[in-house]
């Protein structure tokens, strides 16, 4: 009987295909190779703003869920890190000057609606964005403060000082992946909504390309 395929393994080897997409979008894959400017950078900071306070704001919301709440630390929350680079990059009025493309707001109203009554697509989003964070995202942190001339601030977002060790944090994760109680239907269902939020994601840097048409039109 052939061994059977840890979930987080399943989960990682069927996402591989979205997320390299995702990275691959235009928009992205500009910023990566130097095309990109401030500007767009800034964009993509402000809309990571509106995602992360809708999977934090969630993430308080499961702390007393059984099943979801392993999942949940303080060493991964963006937020106030975000804050402190948009003061930086747009001023102390950066709230004011900022919001969400019509991408964001649907990734928000979905992050929403799974919370309110779904654990496991909860964890799908949360997976998605903090584990990217701390795989790809240093790479990218560390590219644009070479591009921008950011030190620390600017690029805090990708700075996870109370994880001294990504790489144990995230196999300690996989393994609550492993562990968690779902069974074969409601695993698919995880998997499912994993490639929603990659599909998001792709849709986000799209639909940033085309504000920056706007922009320099």
């Amino acid at each position: 009987m052939p061994d059977l395929v840890p979930f987080s393994a399943a989960l990682r080897e069927r996402s591989s295909g979205a997320h390299s997409g995702s990275e691959h979008a235009g928009f992205m894959s500009d910023l990566m190779q130097g095309k990109g400017t401030r500007d767009d950078y800034v964009a993509l900071v402000a809309q990571h703003w509106f995602i992360y306070e809708a999977l934090e704001s969630a993430a308080d919301r499961m702390r007393a869920d059984p099943v979801a709440s392993v999942f949940l630390s303080d060493r991964l929350t963006r937020i106030p890190a975000l804050e402190a680079d948009l003061e930086f990059l747009i001023g102390a009025d950066w709230r004011d000057r900022i919001e969400p493309l019509p991408t964001t707001q649907r990734y928000v109203d979905r992050i929403n609606a799974v919370a309110a009554t779904w654990p496991g697509g909860f964890v799908a989003h949360h997976y998605t964005r903090y584990l990217g964070d701390l795989s790809g995202g240093q790479f990218i942190g560390r590219l644009m403060a070479r591009q921008f001339g950011f030190e620390t601030n600017g690029i805090g977002f990708y700075l996870f000082a109370d994880i001294a060790d990504p790489k144990a944090f995230k196999e300690y994760y996989r393994e609550q992946l492993d562990a968690a109680p779902w069974d074969a239907a409601e695993q698919e269902r995880v998997i499912d909504e994993v490639l929603v939020a990659y599909q998001f994601n792709t849709d986000l840097f799209i639909d940033l390309a085309d504000a920056k048409a706007r922009r320099v039109a």
